[in-house]
């Protein structure tokens, strides 16, 4: 029986987001044996589909099963904007289900950022995972938000196993 667990990252364009979720995808598919499914959320409709170098073909080399959703279309055999509910369903079976962008699902989330923290996201985040080029105590975090180490992988993938949504 799977796990069917869900957490969603979010933060600005070159964050890290798409690389974190690659390194997580990995170990939970290679080391954990788990089956990894992957959203991502193309707001602006640009996404290209397996071209090497590009993010759905980083995500599909990973052996996760993906889609790629956009305001005018889903890419999983579909050609209509999919809610999140109907995007589970095309997945069928897997026990952890990673969601690039899409702020206003009601998920988990880890907001990554490197440099620099951008506020707009707090409201959204649960976690925040960043590396050594961002000091927190510069900023204003409010004292739920788990601070995670945005290259220990390991502490990532056990905040998600502990935290993410049951779907």
């Amino acid at each position: 029986m799977s796990k069917r667990l869900a957490v969603a990252f979010t933060g600005p364009s070159n964050s890290g987001k798409t690389t974190l979720i690659l390194k997580v995808a990995r170990k939970l598919i290679h080391e954990r044996k788990l089956k990894v499914a992957i959203i991502k959320h193309d707001p602006k409709d640009k996404a290209h589909f397996d071209v090497e170098g590009k993010d759905s073909y980083k995500f599909s080399d990973t052996g996760a099963e993906v889609i790629v959703t956009s305001p005018t279309r889903t890419t999983f055999f579909s050609q209509q904007h999919s809610e999140l509910d109907d995007m589970i369903r095309l997945f069928n079976d897997f026990d952890i289900l990673m969601v690039e962008g899409l702020k206003s699902l009601p998920l988990p989330r880890i907001s990554v950022f490197r440099n620099h923290i951008d506020n707009d996201y707090i409201p959204f985040m649960d976690a925040l995972a960043t590396d050594y080029s961002i000091n927190t105590q510069n900023y204003d975090l409010p004292k739920d938000i788990d601070q995670l180490d945005l290259n220990d992988t390991d502490a990532i993938i056990e905040w998600i196993l502990q935290n993410a949504k049951k779907v």
